[in-house]
């Protein structure tokens, strides 16, 4: 279970890495509201990428918890059938 919760740790920075890095090298906010038509690509956040990688986050981690579930069920019911012979 350690293992489990350090690896979605780790995963989850290494998610949170670019996003954190981007928004510490904004300049300081000005006075005012400033429109921007159009953006360097320099400066534009890889939105597929950071998409892509929590869908894909999520989805590990779905199969891991139904994997678990099922692994945790199977053992529930061995004992169960165990109890069952015995009571024969």
């Amino acid at each position: 279970m350690r293992f489990c919760r350090t690896f979605l740790m780790l995963m989850a920075l290494a998610v949170a890495a670019p996003v954190i890095h981007a928004s510490a090298m904004q300049p300081p906010s000005q006075s005012e509201f400033v429109p921007v038509s159009d953006i360097p690509p320099g400066e534009q956040i890889p939105a597929m990428n950071i998409v892509g990688a929590a869908y894909g986050f999520v989805w590990v981690a779905v199969l891991g918890y139904v994997w678990s579930i099922a692994r945790r069920l199977q053992t529930v019911e061995a004992e169960l059938a165990d109890l069952e012979s015995r009571a024969k």
